[in-house]
């Protein structure tokens, strides 16, 4: 594993810039990425990508990088156009929110995949765990000073939260689920700590799979969780959804597992409130943390107007002070209509300025 003191890291730091306004906005992670960058038909029958989904690419690898880069900067240009305050890099070379940085680790067999049997009763293509995991190569840092290089905005960076990765795969090795989740956290701690020494803004952990097994959660997710984010300061972000609106279209009204994220060292909870209709009460189980709150509905095809945004906004501050709430689209954007999540974010930028001007007054 390379060294975060050596050359390809030190002396790069960036100066801390997140908004000291009220309501700073921000997206989950995703963004778009071009059709002619991506195949979205043989994205959608990939589901959410667990192995590898190389086919999704329509470039050919030598001009593949290229050609994510030049994507990258139109996502970081259409949320800065849309009045977005903390960006993230649109994750546009990403096959999903998780692979990227699942398959890169030391432990992990994606060649001869495994299975794994969903809730639903699907079975689903997952990549095997056939030693132990550990960190070997930084995964996101290069995408991170490319973020940087390209906006003087707030920056964020995502990475798949332990527990979400231990739900993954098919361990054979660990045969031991909370062993797993722990090896995983170690791996993703060594990450985010690079990601610091960049001078990240902000980092954030998604971990959509712990409503899936609250038992599990319970007795070692936040502890997963923790390990993760021992010694990395800033804001740290998780969070929660129940999933893209494209590949989930049912969703339930109420997380079976939320208030316990007040349990962990995280500053922010990011959850999914717009297309659920949210009972926002819940909140009051996160008192303490800030709040990143889903404002923007992604089953809906529509573009909200700054009025629905704001008044969502609002309803959040029944329950949480201004000072503590980031509003956001309830998940990634991955699988909209570019159009669409331009139209969204601005909505999104517009309604916040709208409760922000209320709040001044």
């Amino acid at each position: 594993m390379d060294n975060v003191e050596d050359g390809s890291l030190h002396g790069r730091f960036r100066p801390m810039r997140y908004p000291t306004h009220l309501l700073p906005t921000t997206v989950v992670g995703s963004y778009p990425q071009p059709d002619w960058l991506v195949d979205h038909d043989a994205l959608l029958s990939h589901g959410v990508p667990r192995a590898q989904a190389h086919d999704m690419w329509r470039v050919a690898p030598p001009l593949l990088e290229q050609a994510q880069n030049d994507a990258t900067i139109l996502a970081i240009h259409d949320m800065e156009r849309a009045g977005i305050d903390i960006l993230t890099d649109g994750e546009i070379r990403r096959e999903s929110y998780s692979n990227h940085f699942a398959l890169a680790l030391e432990g992990v067999d994606s060649d001869t995949t495994g299975k794994l049997h969903t809730a639903s009763g699907r079975v689903i293509r997952v990549p095997r765990v056939v030693g132990q995991i550990r960190h070997k190569v930084y995964v996101e840092t290069h995408g991170a000073k490319f973020l940087q290089a390209n906006t003087d905005r707030a920056v964020k960076v995502t990475l798949p939260g332990p527990f979400t990765l231990s739900r993954q795969v098919q361990d054979d090795f660990y045969k031991d689920e909370e062993a797993l989740a722990m090896a995983y956290a170690a791996a993703v701690n060594c990450e985010l700590r690079a990601l610091k020494a960049l001078g990240v803004d902000v980092v954030q952990l998604d971990e959509p799979w712990v409503r899936t097994a609250p038992d599990k959660a319970i007795r070692y997710g936040v502890k997963a969780i923790n390990r993760a984010l021992d010694g990395i300061d800033g804001p740290t972000i998780v969070h929660v959804c129940f999933g893209y609106a494209a590949v989930v279209a049912e969703k339930p009204s109420g997380y079976s597992f939320l208030g316990e994220l007040g349990g962990t060292t995280a500053r922010q909870i990011s959850i999914e409130a717009a297309q659920p209709r949210l009972d926002l009460g819940v909140l009051r189980d996160l008192a303490g943390k800030t709040i990143m709150l889903g404002v923007l509905d992604l089953g809906d095809p529509a573009v909200e107007t700054a009025e629905t945004v704001a008044a969502r906004i609002r309803a959040g501050l029944r329950f949480v002070a201004p000072e503590r709430l980031v509003p956001a689209p309830d998940c990634g954007m991955k699988y909209l209509p570019r159009q669409t999540a331009f139209g969204k974010l601005k909505a999104l930028a517009d309604g916040a300025a709208l409760v922000r001007r209320e709040l001044a007054a």
